[in-house]
């Protein structure tokens, strides 16, 4: 066995004990989750800062999104791609806007640009700009500003584990994807 086929998503049958609590929820509704559900610990650890980045975040459901999509490019992560543009298209995102965040931050809207640029400063420097810093703390606050951070962090170590143990694609995503795709900008 692989050490990449030693990770793969653990089904219902075998999950693990310390964890049964968590099958019904988030935890057993993706493949990542499943893939982390390896190290049962690390996976209950992760609830509280999930629930957060996920659902509590002062970016808002677009703003998130926004930078989601932006992080999985960044990372190759296509699972991250596909999950979030299913997502994405769920809080209102249009396909073209979806796309666009896979280009040059200069073709998109002004405030997806700054998120984009500030995801693109964080890979590429690790910190963002002072003129970033200070356009996206009028722009969206303080607390945003640290959630867009927690954010790339967050998606930057499950595309990690995505990527490392070729996670698949859920079933009903992929579906999704193949009966809508999103069309590229041109």
């Amino acid at each position: 066995m692989s050490a990449r086929s030693k990770f793969a998503p653990i089904p219902d049958a075998d999950w693990p004990q310390p964890v049964a609590d968590m099958l019904s929820g988030f935890a057993g509704s993706l493949n990542v989750y499943r893939t982390m559900a390896h190290h049962p610990a690390l996976l209950r650890a992760w609830a509280g800062l999930r629930e957060h980045v996920v659902n509590r975040s002062a970016l808002g459901r677009e703003r998130s999104e926004v930078v989601i999509l932006r992080t999985g490019v960044r990372l190759g992560s296509d699972y991250e791609w596909a999950q979030h543009v299913q997502r994405a298209r769920k809080y209102g995102l249009t396909d073209r806007r979806i796309a666009l965040m896979r280009g040059a931050p200069a073709d998109m809207a002004p405030e997806d640009a700054i998120l984009a640029r500030a995801v693109d400063e964080l890979f590429d420097t690790r910190q963002i700009a002072p003129a970033t810093l200070g356009d996206l703390t009028a722009a969206l606050g303080g607390e945003a500003l640290l959630d867009l951070m927690a954010t790339v962090g967050f998606y930057s170590t499950l595309a990690y584990i995505l990527n490392s143990f070729e996670t698949p694609l859920d079933g009903d995503i992929a579906a999704e994807l193949a009966a809508h795709p999103i069309a590229e900008t041109t």
